[in-house]
């Protein structure tokens, strides 16, 4: 026989190199399985988010309708003026997630006109809510639209 050739070699079932690579192979598919669980369960509904980077100040929304549902896709708008005389203006729109939530963030703590004025609107359905981020920086407003 030639050296290159190779003979088939059997190891007995029960053999010491059998047993290590039926254990690594078991470990290593737990510890796969493991670490995968996390990814396969999925987070908790995000909260879309839209920050202005002006200041401190957030809001946050939760936005139902007449049976005390969840609103998806209710668009929660701001505008606001700031700067010298009040020149620049920022305009700004986030929907909800599938629980009725939003978050907008980086709002200035200080207006020349007060208050900010938000417009929830989904569908036909409008519902205006206003807050002085001078008075309150981190209001959280319950939103119900319809009757």
């Amino acid at each position: 026989m030639r050296p290159y050739h190779s003979t088939t070699f059997a190891r007995p079932a029960g053999s010491f190199v059998q047993k290590t690579r039926t254990a690594f192979w078991t470990l290593a598919t737990f510890f796969l399985l493991v670490a995968g669980v996390p990814s396969l369960a999925g987070n908790p509904a995000d909260v879309p988010s839209i920050s202005a980077g002006l200041g401190p100040c957030t809001a946050d929304f939760t936005v139902v309708d007449a049976p005390n549902k969840p609103v998806f896709d209710a668009k929660v708008h701001v505008k606001f003026k700031y700067g010298f005389m009040s020149k620049k203006d920022t305009e700004m729109e986030v929907g909800t997630n599938n629980d009725g939530r939003a978050h907008v963030e980086g709002l200035p703590s200080k207006l020349k006109k007060p208050p900010l004025e938000y417009t929830i609107q989904s569908g036909g359905l409008t519902q205006t809510v206003t807050n002085d981020p001078t008075v309150d920086c981190h209001p959280t407003f319950n939103v119900t639209l319809g009757k």
